[in-house]
């Protein structure tokens, strides 16, 4: 059974012609390396309340560096 290579892309919200551009580009460089031309791309996104770094959620780190600029 032929197996399609996925590619899962994880990171912050993006918009619609962003990921457009992003299934497009990775398609036609996996599918150039690979020899084959189906490749599934999937796109999760992740909001900064839903991200934890180092026991802080990812949103309430960025409100205290702001607040360090300021």
């Amino acid at each position: 059974m032929l197996r399609v290579p996925t590619i899962i892309v994880e990171g912050p919200p993006i918009g619609i012609e962003t990921k457009r551009r992003l299934v497009e580009r990775l398609t036609r460089v996996v599918s150039e390396e690979y020899g084959i031309p189906s490749i599934t791309v999937l796109i999760k996104e992740n909001a900064a309340e839903n991200v934890g770094i180092d026991g802080t959620l990812l949103c309430d780190k960025r409100r205290r560096e702001k607040k360090k600029k300021e």
